[in-house]
C-alpha cells in the first residue's frame, strides 16, 4: 500500500492520497472530539458575551468556533468543485486552529490548578494543634476527659510536657510556657499564681493548677483559626489582564468581521464569498496568542521559581507578588534565626572569661530552660568542661542556684542577682545595655561574689540585612511585625535598616495591621509561624518561610523552600519579569 509523506515524516494510508474531502472529513472529526471535552469555554464565553462581559473564555470559544465553523463550511464548498480546484481548499482548513487553542489553554489551565493552595489545609493543621485530652480536678482527684468536654471554671492540670486544653488563669504552681505556637516567639514565658495560659501552648517545665476561663469557640486557637477562615473567605481573585483588555477587544473584533461582510456584499460579491471573509477576520484576528499569553508566561515562571526554591502556589500568587508596595516582615524566624545564642561575654577581666563559660554551664546543665540551652551549647562547643553541681533549685522567672565545686552559685536576672550581692554601677550600666539592644543578659555570682554577664538573644540571620536592603532598593516599604517587645524590635530594626516597627501585636492583631497597610498599596506579608496564619492569609500575598510551621506554609501564597529572607527580593522580581513578559505577549498578540 502506498502512503503519501506528511508532516514529520509520518505516513498515511494510500487512501487519503488526492482524497481531500475525506482528509477534511478526519479533521473535522477530530476537532470536533476535542471541542465536546472543552465545551465549558463555549459554555462560559457565550454567556458572557450575552452579558455583555465578554471574558478570556470568549475569546477562546470565538476563535475556536470561528475556525471550526469556517472549516466546515471549506469542506462543503470542496464537493461543489473539480477534483482538480478542491486541493487549492486545502490551505483554508483551520480545524488543526480550532482544537489546539483549546487543547494549549486546557494544559495551561490544568497545570495552574494542580499548584493551588488549600486554605482548608491551613485549618485543619491549626485545628490539629489542641490536645484532645485534659486533666481535670474533681472531688480532689485528677480526671482525664476529652478537652471538648472542658466548661468554663473547671480546674484543670497542666504537667510538663503538656499542651494547655483551653484559655485559663494560673492558681497554683508555676512553669515555663512555649507560646511560639500563638504569639510566634521563642523565648518561652514563665508563668505562676495569676497569670494567663492560652489553649495549644506547652508547658516546658513545672506543674501547674489553672481555672478555665475561655473554651471551644473563645480561646485564642480558636480565634485564630475563625480569621484565617474569614480572610481566606474575603479574598478577591485577580482580574486577568486578558481579561479586562477582551472587554473591548471582542466587540470590535465582531464589529470589523460584520463590517468585512457587508462591504463585500456593497460591491457585489456573493454572500459565500462575503461570508468567507468575515469569518476570516475573526478566525486572523483571533487572539490566540492572546490566550496563552498568561498561562504560557505563568508556567515558565513558576518553573523557574521551583528550580530556585520558590513556590508560587497558583497563577494569582505569581502575577499579584511583583505589584507589592510594602513587605512586611515578621521578625522571630524570618529575620531572625528563631532560637537562643549566646551574643556577648562580659567577664570581670579576659583571663575569667573562661572560668564564667564554665561556672554558667555548670549550672545550666540542669535547666530546661531555652536561655539555659543556649549556654550549655555554645560551652559545649567550645569543649568548656562541666562541674557537678548539687542542691540545685529552680526560682520561676527569676534564676537558678546551686553548689559547685563547695561554693555557692546564683544565675539569673538582674533584679534575682542584686537581691544576692551589689552589682557595680559599671555592670548594671552593661546589662541595661544589653537589655536595650533586645538580649537577655543573665547574670552570675559565686560566694557572692560577681562572676560576670553572658548575654542571649535571638540572632538575626546572615542574609537579612542584605535582604531588607534589596527590599527597599526595589522601592518597597518595609515593615516589621512582631509580637515581641518593643525594646527588642527596635534593636533588631537597626540592625537591619527596616523602614519602621510594629510591635507587641497579637496574632489578631497582625491581620488588623495589615488591613490598615493594604489601604497604601499591595501588602506582601513574610512569616514563619502559626501565629502568623491570619496576616498571610490576609495580606494580597502571603509569603512563608519553608524552615516554618506547616500552617504558616499552608495559609501563603508562596512558599520559600530555601528559608532564606533574600528569596523575597527574588520572587518579586521573578514575578516582575513574568508580568513584563505578559504584557509583551498581549502587545504581540494584537500587533
Amino acid at each position: 500500500m502506498e502512503a503519501m509523506p506528511q508532516l514529520w515524516g509520518w505516513k498515511l494510508p494510500a487512501f487519503f492520497e488526492n482524497n481531500y474531502i475525506a482528509i477534511g472529513i478526519v479533521q473535522l472529526i477530530l476537532s470536533a472530539i476535542v471541542m465536546m471535552i472543552n465545551g465549558k469555554f463555549f459554555t462560559s464565553g457565550f454567556k458572557a458575551l450575552l452579558n455583555r462581559a465578554p471574558n478570556m473564555d470568549t475569546l477562546v470559544a470565538i476563535g475556536s468556533g470561528a475556525s471550526f465553523v469556517y472549516s466546515v463550511y471549506v469542506l462543503f464548498a470542496m464537493t461543489a468543485v473539480s477534483h482538480e480546484n478542491a486541493a487549492h481548499y486545502l490551505h483554508e482548513f483551520y480545524f488543526e486552529s480550532a482544537a489546539m487553542i483549546l487543547a494549549l489553554i486546557t494544559v495551561g489551565k490544568m497545570l495552574e490548578s494542580r499548584s493551588k493552595g488549600k486554605t482548608t489545609d491551613a485549618l485543619k493543621s491549626l485545628m490539629k494543634l489542641a490536645p484532645s485530652v485534659a486533666i481535670i480536678i474533681v472531688d480532689g482527684e485528677e480526671r482525664e476527659i476529652p478537652a471538648e468536654q472542658i466548661k468554663k471554671g473547671d480546674i484543670f492540670v497542666v504537667k510538663p510536657g503538656g499542651s494547655i486544653p483551653c484559655d485559663g488563669v494560673v492558681i497554683e504552681g508555676h512553669c515555663a510556657v512555649n507560646e511560639s505556637a500563638l504569639t510566634g516567639e521563642s523565648i518561652p514565658v514563665d508563668k505562676s499564681e495569676g497569670d494567663s495560659v492560652s489553649a495549644a501552648t506547652v508547658n516546658l517545665s513545672g506543674y501547674i493548677r489553672c481555672e478555665a476561663t475561655k473554651v471551644g469557640e473563645d480561646t485564642t486557637l480558636s480565634q485564630i483559626i475563625k480569621t484565617v477562615s474569614d480572610a481566606a473567605a474575603t479574598k478577591a481573585p485577580i482580574a486577568k489582564a486578558a481579561d479586562k483588555v477582551s472587554g473591548v477587544f471582542v466587540p470590535i473584533v465582531i464589529s470589523i468581521a460584520l463590517v468585512t461582510t457587508v462591504a463585500w456584499l456593497l460591491v457585489g460579491e456573493s454572500i459565500g464569498f462575503a461570508l468567507a471573509r468575515g469569518i476570516s477576520v475573526l478566525v486572523i484576528s483571533c487572539p490566540c496568542a492572546l490566550g496563552l499569553a498568561t498561562p504560557v508566561a505563568i508556567m515558565v515562571g513558576s518553573g523557574i521559581g521551583a528550580k530556585n526554591g520558590i513556590l508560587f502556589k497558583n497563577a494569582t500568587s505569581l502575577e499579584q507578588c511583583g505589584k507589592a508596595d510594602i513587605a512586611v516582615l515578621d521578625k522571630t524566624g524570618t529575620i531572625t534565626k528563631g532560637e537562643p545564642e549566646v551574643t556577648d561575654i562580659v567577664a570581670l577581666d579576659n583571663n575569667m572569661k573562661s572560668e564564667l563559660i564554665s561556672t554558667a554551664y555548670s549550672l545550666e546543665a540542669k535547666s530546661e530552660h531555652p536561655l539555659a540551652s543556649a549556654i550549655v551549647k555554645f560551652a559545649q562547643e567550645n569543649h568548656t568542661p562541666l562541674h557537678e553541681s548539687t542542691d540545685f533549685e529552680v526560682f520561676p522567672g527569676n534564676g537558678l542556684r546551686a553548689v559547685i565545686d563547695g561554693k555557692e552559685v546564683f544565675g539569673g536576672s538582674l533584679k534575682f542577682i542584686s537581691e544576692k550581692i551589689t552589682v557595680d554601677q559599671e555592670y548594671l550600666a552593661i546589662a541595661e545595655r544589653l537589655a536595650d539592644e533586645g538580649k537577655t543578659p543573665l547574670l552570675f555570682c559565686r560566694d557572692k561574689q560577681f562572676v560576670g554577664i553572658i548575654a542571649v538573644a535571638d540572632t538575626v540571620k546572615e542574609d537579612s540585612a542584605a535582604a531588607i536592603a534589596q527590599l527597599r532598593g526595589m522601592g518597597l516599604r518595609v515593615v516589621m511585625l512582631t509580637g515581641d517587645n518593643e525594646r527588642t524590635a527596635n534593636s533588631i530594626k537597626k540592625a537591619v535598616g527596616i523602614d519602621e516597627v510594629v510591635a507587641g501585636v497579637l496574632p489578631e492583631g497582625k491581620e488588623n495591621v495589615i488591613s490598615d497597610l493594604k489601604k497604601y498599596g499591595r501588602v506582601v506579608m513574610v512569616g514563619d509561624g502559626i501565629n502568623d496564619a491570619p496576616a498571610l492569609t490576609s495580606a494580597d500575598i502571603g509569603i512563608a518561610i519553608g524552615a516554618g510551621t506547616d500552617v504558616a506554609i499552608d495559609a501563603a501564597d508562596i512558599v520559600l523552600v530555601k528559608s532564606r529572607l533574600s528569596d523575597v527580593a527574588s520572587a518579586i522580581r521573578l514575578s516582575r519579569a513574568v508580568l513584563k513578559n505578559i504584557y509583551e505577549n498581549l502587545f504581540w498578540a494584537f500587533i
